[in-house]
């Protein structure tokens, strides 16, 4: 597996020479904003880096030699931490130890059991220092970091493996049939159960790990397998996407969903950082004639954005509003939110979203809890795809702690996600969709 770092003034550059150089299969693990060093720095606009990962189909079938060169590294270091701690117990305990396992190849493998860190850390450099060449684990930050990963084992393998078995970390005899296999076993069920844990389809994660088990090999660490799994969620989150200008003319955007999901507020922090950060022209309509407090929120923060806002009742205004302001960026129109059983608002729904498809370009956004059950959501899903594609929205990131749902929806309609929103704040509790951290989520970290 090849893992590099690109850098361009944002990420669209950054990305591009990252395919360029290694081609469009590239997976994106990481990306952040980084300041020139140096008093120079000072009068320099930030850069992004962009760390990618390529699986090689010759690195998945021959390991290099310098991956075994710190795969001895490491059973030496986990030898060096053993002796420690048998120094610290005393000498009887140091003498009962079981005999020092051989020093070929194939017994350094396996001379530690990593099944995976409790809080497995897959973010910014570090995360992805433990995914890149194993040649570069000489360093000392590399062995700081290995150093926590063989330090918790015991703490993980007693919660997720062995609860009813004493645990210790002294390296054990390889030479046993079956083992290494056994414990590919353990380490790839122990993935599969923190995907169940954190909501993921059953039929979602068996597909993920049949996936990964067929680039396995006999003996692989467990360092490539968690990154190989890591990899392929990514790709099926794919990249998101967020609003953009229209070629010509102001875009219109529909919010469309459930109600008690948080559009209006979602409405309200996407316009504020349009208008703030982007410096766009924005105008605010609301669809939703149901609720009057739905309306004069909208309008209150139309009032702080200083930015127009309409209230419409039929689609014949929204091709009014577009010729009001056809020399705005964007058109923002929340519709009322109903239930998806409800005929009749659903038809009202309809016919608003397409009212002006012939005059302007249009985006929809489904807008949906991350609380809400997957049974509801496929249900939800479904009643708005017969009307229109649409991209996703999460809300209320914040009141969950299971992520399993974005990759759910995801994979069942195969429509892209965009932003997610995790408080109440305007317009600070929204991001685009991260697939980096909704993996490690899902995977167990924190």
């Amino acid at each position: 597996m090849i893992i590099k770092k690109f850098q361009g003034k944002n990420e669209e550059e950054a990305t591009e020479a990252a395919r360029r150089e290694l081609g469009n299969s590239v997976v994106i693990m990481n990306v952040r904003n980084i300041k020139r060093k140096g008093i120079a720095g000072f009068f320099k606009s930030p850069q992004v880096e962009v760390t990618v990962a390529l699986e090689e189909e010759q690195e998945r079938s021959t390991p290099k030699a310098a991956t075994m060169t710190a795969l001895e590294q490491l059973a030496a270091r986990q030898k060096e931490i053993n002796e420690q701690r048998a120094r610290a117990v005393g000498p009887n305990a140091a003498n009962s130890r079981p005999a020092e396992p051989k020093t070929d190849k194939s017994s350094t493998r396996h001379s530690f059991v990593a099944e995976t860190p409790s809080d497995i850390e897959l973010d910014e450099e570090d995360d992805i220092k433990g995914k890149a060449s194993l040649s570069s684990v000489a360093t000392a930050n590399k062995k700081e970091a290995l150093e926590e990963k063989l330090d918790s084992l015991e703490t993980l393998i007693k919660k997720k493996f062995e609860p009813d078995t004493e645990i210790t970390t002294t390296p054990k005899n390889d030479d046993e049939p079956g083992k290494p296999q056994n414990e590919q076993i353990k380490f790839t069920k122990l993935l599969y159960n923190m995907m169940i844990d954190n909501e993921v389809h059953e039929k979602y994660a068996n597909a993920i790990i049949e996936e990964a088990e067929k680039t396995n090999k006999p003996n692989m660490p467990f360092d490539y397998m968690l990154t190989n799994i890591y990899q392929k969620m990514i790709l099926k989150f794919g990249t998101p996407t967020v609003i953009t200008p229209a070629e010509r003319g102001p875009k219109i955007v529909y919010f469309v969903g459930p109600t008690g999901v948080g559009k209006t507020t979602t409405i309200a922090k996407i316009a504020s950082k349009l208008c703030v950060e982007d410096r766009k022209r924005v105008a605010l309509l609301t669809a939703d004639t149901y609720r009057i407090a739905a309306a004069e929120q909208l309008r209150t923060y139309a009032n702080i954005l200083e930015v127009p806002f309409r209230i419409i009742y039929s689609p014949g205004e929204v091709e009014q509003a577009l010729e009001e302001f056809h020399e705005y960026d964007y058109i923002l129109v929340d519709t009322a939110g109903h239930s998806h059983h409800n005929e009749e608002q659903k038809n009202n729904t309809n016919l608003m979203i397409h009212a002006v498809d012939e005059m302007a370009e249009c985006e929809v956004y489904l807008v949906l809890s991350a609380t809400t059950k997957y049974r509801d959501l496929t249900s939800i899903a479904d009643t708005y795809k017969e009307m229109s594609d649409y991209r996703i929205i999460f809300t209320k990131l914040d009141e969950t702690t299971s992520f399993g749902n974005l990759l759910n929806l995801k994979l069942y309609t195969g429509f892209e996600l965009s932003y997610v929103t995790y408080g109440q704040n305007v317009p600070d509790d929204i991001d685009r969709f991260n697939p980096q951290t909704t993996v490690k989520s899902i995977l167990g970290g924190h």
